[in-house]
């Protein structure tokens, strides 16, 4: 018999996850293992190397629902995918991984999770812990993206996670990629991520408030989300529209990173935000929250970027304003960021994911 590898992520959308889903799975279908993914947008299938088969549903009207949606139908799928015996299988879930311990469980098969961002975020209910604290120690194997996350997690759940950093598929910039978007001069700011309460745009957007007009600011939000309209509203009630520009959802925002002066995150939490590997790797000046977990991580305790206190929206107007008078102290933070950034080494670390995958067959 045969054995598969069965990735399970439901609804497949635009954000850190899915890239790692994207390098990892194709990763290890290039070492040979039998990957197959489990989802409900079957139209992502362009990301994924040839070899990998998508099963699931390729419903145009399933792909089409949320969240929890996609997680019964995948769910209800998953049961009975696994009760075919024409091969072993390993689950590793991407998403929605208590419910697919559930299931494996059941089944009596074997199942790895990864978890993608800082319990702090979203565990705050005690039953809700206590919970899940019991199904994650079910799981035959736990993966986390951060040593804090692991410190966190590993804590706080009573478990033994493996840290594996987020394989980092280097950016090839192209001509395109270098041209400069901007047509005047600004300080160009730039915040990248799905405009989510997650993601605590409202915090930049209440700095830009305080920045000093005669640095002429020019901030550009990539991303789409639920948050969308209130921030229009905030934009235009506060008459920030000739600072601030909403510009959508970008596949690739190189484009904007590399001509950027300043990288900003507000996220109030987090697991390993790929969008700041992006911006390290291209050289930008960094300022984040210190939420947890990762920034912190990634910026060296500081001294690869500036960190703020979640929902400091008076601090990250302070580090903006200061942005020109601390030009030798940023090029340092920037040269150092960019000396330790080995540490995700795509090779590297998803050799780390396949033997963490071998193991667990």
């Amino acid at each position: 018999m045969n054995k598969k590898l069965i990735f399970f992520i439901p609804s497949i959308e635009e954000g850190g996850v899915e890239k790692n889903l994207f390098v990892v799975a194709n990763y290890l279908a290039k070492k040979n293992i039998n990957v197959e993914v489990l989802t409900c947008n079957a139209s992502k299938s362009k990301f994924f190397d040839k070899k990998i088969k998508l099963i699931g549903t390729k419903n145009k009207f399933c792909e089409k629902q949320p969240r929890p949606i996609k997680y019964l139908i995948c769910l209800i799928l998953l049961f009975f995918y696994l009760l075919k015996k024409d091969s072993d299988k390993l689950i590793f879930a991407f998403q929605a991984n208590i419910y697919a311990i559930l299931v494996a469980k059941i089944l009596s098969k074997k199942i790895i999770v990864r978890a993608n961002s800082s319990p702090s975020g979203w565990s705050q209910r005690v039953v809700k812990n206590k919970i899940y604290s019991y199904l994650v120690n079910l799981a035959d194997g736990v993966i986390v993206n951060s040593y804090a996350f692991k410190d966190e997690f590993d804590k706080k759940f009573k478990i033994k996670s493996k840290c594996i950093y987020n394989p980092f598929l280097k950016i090839k910039l192209n001509k395109n990629n270098n041209k400069n978007i901007y047509k005047k001069k600004f300080l160009k700011i730039l915040t990248v991520g799905r405009l989510t309460d997650q993601k605590d745009h409202m915090t930049l957007l209440k700095a830009v408030k305080l920045i000093n007009f005669d640095v002429n600011p020019k901030i550009n939000i990539i991303g789409k989300g639920d948050e969308f309209s209130t921030l229009k509203n905030f934009i235009e009630n506060n008459n920030l529209k000739d600072r601030v520009k909403l510009l959508g959802y970008k596949s690739k925002p190189y484009n904007f990173i590399k001509n950027c002066d300043i990288f900003v995150l507000t996220s109030k939490f987090e697991g390993l935000p790929n969008v700041l590997l992006e911006a390290q790797f291209l050289k930008k000046y960094i300022i984040s929250t210190d939420c947890p977990t990762g920034p912190r991580e990634i910026l060296l305790n500081g001294k690869a970027g500036d960190l703020f206190c979640v929902g400091d929206y008076k601090k990250l107007a302070q580090y903006i304003n200061n942005y020109n008078f601390n030009q030798k102290k940023i090029l340092k933070k920037i040269n150092y960021g960019y000396s330790k950034f080995n540490r995700f080494d795509y090779n590297f670390n998803c050799n780390e994911y396949y033997k963490f995958i071998l193991e667990n067959f």
